[in-house]
C-alpha cells in the first residue's frame, strides 16, 4: 500500500485520514501470465494499481492485434473509459506477465467520491493526467516517423524491449515487425 499512497500523493496529496480510507478500499490480486482481465464486451468493474508484471491492452480487427497500451509499476491499469461510464469495453486487457495488482470497484470508488470531496478531485486529475497521455501517444502516431516513434520508446521504455514480445512493441508503435527488427538493429538501446 505504501507504493499507491506514494503514486497518489504525487498526484493529488490527500489528508492522512482521507488517505486510509482510500486505500482500505483496495484489495491485493495476483494474475497469470496470458490471464486476460477484461474482454471486449466488458464492462469494466475495477481500477488497478500496479504493483508488479506487464500488462497490455490491445483490440483485435481482422484477426490482427493491435496494441494500444502497455502498464506496469508503478502505473493504473483497466480499461479507462470503460471504468469511468460504466459502458462494453471495445478492447482487451491481458497480463503478458504474472501480475500483483491492487483493485478498486466502480462502485466503492463512486461512493468514495460522494463522501470525500479530496478523493473525486485526486481521480479528476489522474484522469487528466491519463488524457494528457492519450493526446501525446496520438500525435506521436501521427506526427512522427516510425523512426522517431521508435526511439522515443525506446528512451520512455527501454526495459520493455527485454520483457514484451517485439510483435507487441510493434503493433504498438504502429508499425509491421519487420521494421520493428530492421530498428532494433539500427538504433542503439
Amino acid at each position: 500500500m505504501e507504493q499507491l499512497r506514494a503514486f497518489l500523493n504525487q498526484i493529488y496529496p490527500l489528508d492522512e485520514r482521507v488517505m486510509n480510507k482510500l486505500l482500505s478500499a483496495y484489495n491485493e490480486r495476483d494474475f497469470r501470465r496470458k490471464e486476460i482481465l477484461t474482454r471486449e464486451g466488458q464492462i469494466e468493474k475495477y481500477m488497478y494499481f500496479v504493483l508488479e508484471g506487464i500488462q497490455r491492452s490491445y483490440y483485435i480487427k481482422e484477426d490482427k492485434e493491435h496494441v494500444i497500451a502497455f502498464t506496469y509499476p508503478p502505473s493504473f491499469s483497466g480499461i479507462p473509459e470503460s471504468f469511468i461510464m460504466q459502458m462494453p469495453s471495445k478492447y482487451y486487457l491481458e497480463c503478458i506477465t504474472d501480475s500483483k495488482m491492487l483493485r478498486l470497484s466502480h462502485t466503492s470508488l463512486e461512493q468514495l467520491m460522494e463522501e470525500e470531496r479530496e478523493i473525486e478531485r485526486l481521480f479528476r486529475k489522474a484522469t487528466e493526467l491519463v488524457l494528457v497521455g492519450f493526446i501525446h501517444r496520438h500525435y506521436e502516431l501521427m506526427a512522427y516517423s516510425i523512426e522517431e516513434r521508435f526511439k522515443a520508446f525506446a528512451e520512455r521504455s527501454p526495459h520493455l524491449f527485454g520483457m514484451v514480445p517485439h510483435k507487441h512493441l510493434a503493433s504498438y508503435l504502429g508499425m509491421d515487425a519487420t521494421n520493428f527488427s530492421k530498428l532494433m538493429g539500427k538504433v542503439k538501446l
